[in-house]
């Protein structure tokens, strides 16, 4: 059975750290891809600094277009907003038979897991792999049963300082692909 790892975000932008953590957890999950499952609208992020959701769609698929185990799923565009991860699964479920999903999540995510709709079917019916974005403590109250965790190399980018480093007219070479950086000074965005 084929084995996907589902790695959920805004990615606005995507930037090298979601490729570079996308990558370590296809290669220590054993997966044979990892979908870059695009969200309009994440329940618990405030979308004052979303840019449009197509301009986040097509950089992520710029940023791996060269990279055959990656895949850019727009799923959640055809589902109600804001996105629930227990939605997105039921559907992907129903369309992709034959495929044990895998969910991707960052630590610093677990904290919020018991607000998460429906987290016990979840739990029941998919794995949620837990990559290290911190080196605090792993104390939650899961079990090793609900979340399987890797410890990566810690990568100190995000979308907010690239986000910072465009308005002060800094440099983002390096931080992304080399198309989506001309992808976001072609169109202005950040700004």
């Amino acid at each position: 059975m084929k084995k996907i790892g589902l790695y959920f975000g805004s990615f606005n932008p995507v930037h090298i750290g979601h490729l570079l953590v996308a990558t370590h957890i296809k290669e220590a999950a054993k997966l044979d891809e990892v979908w870059l499952v695009v969200s309009p609208q994440n329940p618990f992020k405030i979308n004052t600094y979303l840019i449009n959701a197509a301009h986040r769609l097509q950089m992520v698929k710029l940023a791996t277009e060269n990279v055959n185990y990656f895949k850019v799923s727009d799923i959640e565009f055809q589902l109600p907003k804001p996105s629930y991860t227990h939605q997105t699964l039921k559907e992907l479920s129903k369309i992709y038979t034959g495929i044990e999903f895998q969910v991707i999540i960052g630590e610093d995510n677990v904290a919020q897991l018991h607000q998460w709709k429906e987290i016990d079917w979840i739990f029941n019916n998919f794995q949620i792999i837990v990559y290290n974005r911190t080196i605090e403590d792993k104390n939650h109250k899961y079990s090793i049963n609900q979340l399987k965790y890797y410890n990566l190399p810690m990568f100190d980018i995000s979308s907010t300082e690239i986000r910072n480093r465009i308005a002060h007219n800094q440099s983002i070479q390096y931080f992304v692909t080399e198309n989506v950086k001309q992808y976001i000074e072609f169109h202005n965005l950040y700004r």
